[in-house]
This record gives C-alpha cells, sequence and structure tokens, in this order.
C-alpha cells in the first residue's frame, strides 16, 4: 500500500498512463477521481477508447467520494442545499450580536463573503474556537444552528467523512486509487488522500517539473504527494511535439524561462490578435470561430478561455449569439441573470417590498405576462406623465387606464404562502408566454423552460427548509431566487464552442484555443480579499488557510491553457479601450511573444482599430 506519483509537463502522457493503470486494475474495482462532472464523460470515453467494455470500477468526483464514504457514518446527518445553507447563514447572523455591524450584516455581499468565508474554514478544518474577532462569533452561532437542525453542509460532510476513513477499518474495501487534475488541494482532501495511502495502493497524476517558474504554483503540492510517495515518484519527459504543432511544442518549453534550444518558426500555430474595445476584440474572436467552423472544424474542438465568466459572460454572449455562433458558456447562470428570472423576481419586489413602477413594468414589458406592448407603453407613458410611481397609485391608476385589474399581481398578494404564490406566477408567465398547444422549441424557450425548472427547483429546497426548520418570509424566497443557479448546455455539449474558464480549462483537449484577457490587470488577476480572514490571521492558522499567491497561480494556469490546443493558438488582447484609451499588454503576454522572433510574430498578428 503506496502512493505512486506520476510528474512530468504539460501533455507528457501522465493521463494517459494513468488510465492504463487504471484499466490494468479492473479486476480490483478501483475508484478514478476527476476533477468535474464533464472530465467523468471524457475519461468514461477515454477508457472505452482503450477497452471494449468497462466492468468494474468508478470514476467519480472527490464530492461522490465524500459522500459514498460518509453514507455509513455512524452520525451521518442529512445535509442542506446551498439555498438551505444560506437560510441557515442568515438565522445564524440575526441571533449574534454584531457591534455595530448591523447594518452591514443586511447586505447580500455582507452575506456573500461570510459564506466564502465558512466555506474556506470549514475546508481547511479549522475548529470555531480556533478563529478570532467576528468570524469566530458569526461562524460558532452557524455551527450551532446545524446543531440545533441535526444537518450539515457539503464541507461538514468532508470532514466526517476524512474523520471516518481515518479511523473505521470497514470505511474502504482496499480498491485502488487513481486521481488526475488536483493541482490545489484543501486540507479536507489531504486528509482523505492520506487516509486512502494507508488503505490501499494509490496513483496520482501531478504536472510539474523542479524548478521551472511555471511550475511554482505546485511546488507545495508536489513536495508533499513526494512525501506521501516515499520515494515512488516517475518522471515523464516532454513529448507535446508529438502531438501538436512544432511552434505549440516549442513554447512549451519556452515559456515562463523554459529550456527551448532554439527558436521554431510560427507557420500560423500561434497567432496574435490586438483589437480595440471589448465588443470589437470579441467580433474579432468571433469572426475567426466563424470561419474555423465554415472550414469544417467542429464545435467541441474550439475552446475559447476567459479569466473569469462572471466578468466576460454578458460580452461573449453579445458577440457570439450577433455572429450566430452555437456556445455554451460552461458555468451555470443565476436565475436573477435570465429573462424569466429578471420579469419574475421584478413582479414579486412590486409586490412585496413596495418597489416603484420600474420594476412592475419590467414584468409588464416581458412576454411573459400576456399583455401587448403597445398598451404597456401606453400606461406608462400616462403614469410618467403624471409623476406617478408609489405602489399604490401605480396600482389604482394602472387598474383605471386598463378598465381591469392585474390577474398575476392580485394572485402573488392573494396566495397563501410565498412559496405558493411563485409556483403559481411562474407557471402563469410560461403559460402566457408560449401557451399550451404547439410552444416552440428553439435555444430561447428552452432557456426560459431551464430557468422555470430552477424556479421550482429552488421553491422544492426551500420547503425542504420549512419542513425542518421554520417557515420561510417574502423575503427569503426573494433572496433564494436571486442567487438561485440554472443549469445551462455543458460545455461538453456536441455541436457547440465552450467557453471555460482558466480552471476548467486545465483538464480539456482541443484543437483551437482562443486565449482571451491578456491586457495588464486582466491576467494575472488581482487577488480577491476577504475581509473576515486577513493575510495576519491566515498567517496565524497556518498552512491549511494559506492563501496562494496570485501571480504564481495565474501563470500556471496560463502555461496549462497555452498547452490545450494541437494545431492552433490564439492570444487575445484588448489594445484600446472603448473610448481609446491605450492598454497595456498582459506580461504573459510578452513572455509568448519572447518566445519567438519579432519578424515572425509581425507576420502573424492581427489588429482591429477602434474605427
Amino acid at each position: 500500500m503506496a502512493l505512486t506519483l506520476l510528474v512530468g509537463p504539460a501533455n507528457a502522457g501522465k493521463v494517459e498512463r494513468l488510465l492504463d493503470r487504471y484499466l490494468a486494475a479492473l479486476d480490483r474495482d478501483p475508484i478514478l477521481i476527476v476533477p468535474n462532472r464533464p472530465d467523468v464523460e471524457w475519461a468514461e470515453r477515454e477508457l472505452l477508447a482503450r477497452s471494449p467494455a468497462l466492468l468494474g470500477g468508478w470514476i467519480c468526483t472527490f464530492p461522490d467520494l465524500f459522500q459514498r464514504i460518509a453514507d455509513n457514518h455512524s452520525g451521518y446527518r442529512r445535509v442542506l442545499t446551498e439555498t438551505q445553507r444560506a437560510l441557515a447563514l442568515r438565522a445564524a447572523v440575526a441571533r449574534t450580536s454584531l457591534n455595530g455591524l448591523g447594518q452591514s450584516a443586511r447586505s447580500a455581499g455582507f452575506a456573500d463573503a461570510l459564506r466564502d468565508a465558512i466555506a474556506e474554514v470549514e475546508s481547511g478544518l479549522v475548529a470555531a474556537d480556533e478563529l478570532q474577532g467576528p468570524l469566530q462569533k458569526l461562524y460558532g452561532s452557524y455551527r450551532e444552528e446545524l446543531d440545533r437542525l441535526d444537518l450539515w453542509d457539503t464541507h461538514l460532510l468532508r470532514a466526517a467523512a476524512a474523520e471516518r476513513l481515518a479511523g473505521d477499518l470497514s470505511s474502504w474495501r482496499g480498491q485502488p486509487l487513481f486521481a488526475y487534475g488536483f493541482e490545489d488541494l484543501t486540507a479536507a482532501e489531504w486528509a482523505l488522500l492520506d487516509a486512502f495511502v494507508g488503505r490501499t495502493d494509490v496513483t496520482v497524476s501531478l504536472p510539474y517539473e523542479p524548478g521551472r517558474p511555471a511550475f511554482e504554483w505546485l511546488r507545495d503540492t508536489s513536495e508533499q504527494l513526494q512525501r506521501l510517495a516515499s520515494g515512488t515518484v516517475e518522471e515523464l519527459a516532454p513529448r507535446y511535439e508529438d502531438v501538436a504543432h512544432p511552434a505549440l511544442a516549442h513554447l512549451e518549453r519556452a515559456l515562463f524561462g523554459g529550456r527551448a534550444e532554439e527558436q521554431t518558426p510560427i507557420e500560423g500555430a500561434v497567432r496574435f490578435f490586438e483589437g480595440a474595445g471589448s465588443r470589437g476584440t470579441l467580433e474579432l474572436v468571433g469572426e475567426e470561430v466563424l470561419a474555423l467552423l465554415r472550414a469544417g472544424t467542429d464545435p467541441a474542438q474550439i475552446g475559447v478561455v476567459v479569466p473569469s465568466l462572471d466578468r466576460w459572460r454578458a460580452p461573449v454572449e453579445t458577440a457570439f449569439g450577433t455572429l450566430g455562433i452555437p456556445y455554451a458558456v460552461d458555468a451555470p447562470r443565476r436565475l436573477a441573470q435570465t429573462g424569466f428570472g429578471q420579469a419574475l423576481l421584478s413582479l414579486l419586489r412590486f409586490a412585496w417590498t413596495g418597489s416603484d413602477r420600474t420594476d412592475l413594468f419590467r414584468y409588464l414589458r416581458s412576454p411573459y405576462s400576456g399583455l401587448k406592448r403597445s398598451s404597456v407603453d401606453f400606461v406608462e407613458g400616462r403614469l410618467r406623465g403624471r409623476a406617478i410611481s408609489t405602489p399604490g397609485r401605480v396600482e389604482e391608476e394602472l387598474e383605471a387606464l386598463r378598465e381591469a385589474r392585474l390577474p398575476a399581481l392580485d394572485a402573488v398578494k392573494a396566495a397563501e404562502t410565498p412559496i405558493e404564490a411563485v409556483r403559481e406566477l411562474s407557471l402563469s408567465m410560461v403559460r402566457a408566454a408560449y401557451g399550451l398547444e404547439q410552444p416552440p422549441a428553439d435555444e430561447s424557450s428552452r432557456d426560459d423552460l431551464r430557468a422555470y425548472e430552477g424556479c421550482r427547483r429552488a421553491l422544492t429546497e426551500l420547503e425542504g427548509w420549512e419542513q425542518i426548520a421554520e417557515p420561510v418570509s417574502r423575503e427569503d424566497v426573494v433572496a433564494a431566487l436571486e442567487r438561485y443557479s440554472v443549469r445551462q448546455p455543458s460545455a461538453t455539449d456536441a455541436g457547440r464552442v465552450p467557453v471555460l474558464d482558466l480552471m476548467r480549462a486545465r483538464t480539456r483537449r482541443f484543437e483551437h484555443v482562443f486565449v482571451l484577457g491578456l491586457e495588464e490587470g486582466s491576467l494575472p488577476r488581482r487577488s480577491q480579499a476577504t475581509p473576515f480572514l486577513d493575510d495576519d490571521e491566515r498567517r496565524r492558522l497556518g498552512p491549511r488557510l494559506r492563501r496562494a499567491d496570485a501571480v504564481t497561480r495565474d501563470r500556471y494556469l496560463f502555461y496549462t491553457a497555452c498547452t490545450r490546443p494541437t494545431e492552433r493558438l490564439y492570444l487575445v488582447r484588448e489594445a484600446a479601450t472603448d473610448d481609446g484609451s491605450p492598454r497595456e499588454a498582459s506580461a504573459f503576454w510578452e513572455e509568448v511573444a519572447a518566445a519567438f522572433d519579432p519578424q515572425d510574430l509581425a507576420r502573424w498578428t492581427t489588429r482591429r482599430p477602434l474605427s
């Protein structure tokens, strides 16, 4: 029973060797841990390409494995959903004396920051009595709330699973373990891995080359894994040139102080796009994507990598949607960001929170109200001309001008519970937009159905909370719907161009890759401060909550993004803002440029001015 560590640069064949060993151990019912759900599907396809059938084993993510181990825990508790966890946090904050922070505690930003800080504390296996200041009181109240309701959240489940595996000999039957794609493990994941090494054979793949700046972020991880491996380390030599264009293999060796021996002609394998303004830059990318699609490239073989999906989602959707490019953003979307969710929440705010006529008419103008746009514009024009904006006066004048009540608004106000009100309203909105006989089946209608289904799931989770805790208020329902994540088309779906962030892209492979955001300030990204956990507190708590340096992290993630394509890499930056102000290139852009001859670089650079 030991750990075997496979190390080497990107595309050295580490994962392929790991999969071969997984197949060789199939009679022992092995476990393969992959980073994300799409990687499960990819691993299944890769294994089936090597073997006609898989009659054993299990491919899962770390959360799946934690759940499996904790299922038979003697003290197993029901696990909160994210919606229910937010309600538990709200209850804990309301019960805690905050000494002047009460006003801040009512803001959405406070709740989000507290949620993230507690998740980090729990992932680091830090107890409440080890903390200090407001976080100690708030986390203590949160744990008391969970204990009162006999509940766990997902992080507490993982801690319980790691504890069970370490102390209960019956928790594991000796199946060998294989894992790849885990460059930054949490304390709970380290505890689980450490316990596995004492129970079974473990094989881990890690991209790493000692002393190379591109891998500095992984140095601590590599050292810890080598200690667990006790010398069983297999180093694989680079062989990117076996699967990719020579210029891409040269870049992999030369990037960030690598050991490329001589310059290699680009020959179109690495291209540089400079645009003016975010829209113009994305149109430059979109036109190239269209050219690739028209040349017969499979959309799934074109990867668009961005530093942050939250920051880039809207501009990408606008540019790609205008050009008619089929795409899928590899991240869920909040209900409030969908057209259906915006209309729903607008009417709820007007009916329940006393907002002005803007919210009401946002709902009335939508296709989900069932009203003609011309009649809505007429009524709002009259109200605006009379300077009527308060809810009571708006309702009176609306009824007088239409000579009828607004059924949806009356139904929301008359419902027995907030949950029932939203359930009836969401159903009426779908009926108003699409009818019941021959609804369309285009992409827009599918988006609305996904939002509707997300709304129904959120209501089910709220009902589950009422069964174990207390009735929810109107404010609770609105807050839950605003933050609920709606499933989106998978980035692995056939016929779509995947749009991914740097972390998700590191385990994928494509023929063509576009890396966006190569301007100073965009990449490398600035580290995000957490108000509840400053640097001094992190140092006091030790390595469990140590935050990785943002530059070394992004240096590694950019290196992996540049090694994802086999045919062509596009590096994209804004050379000027929308108003024409120049923007400096990212240091990462300059690193790539330094790997090639300047004249060759100029030949493969495309610029689009603001005009």
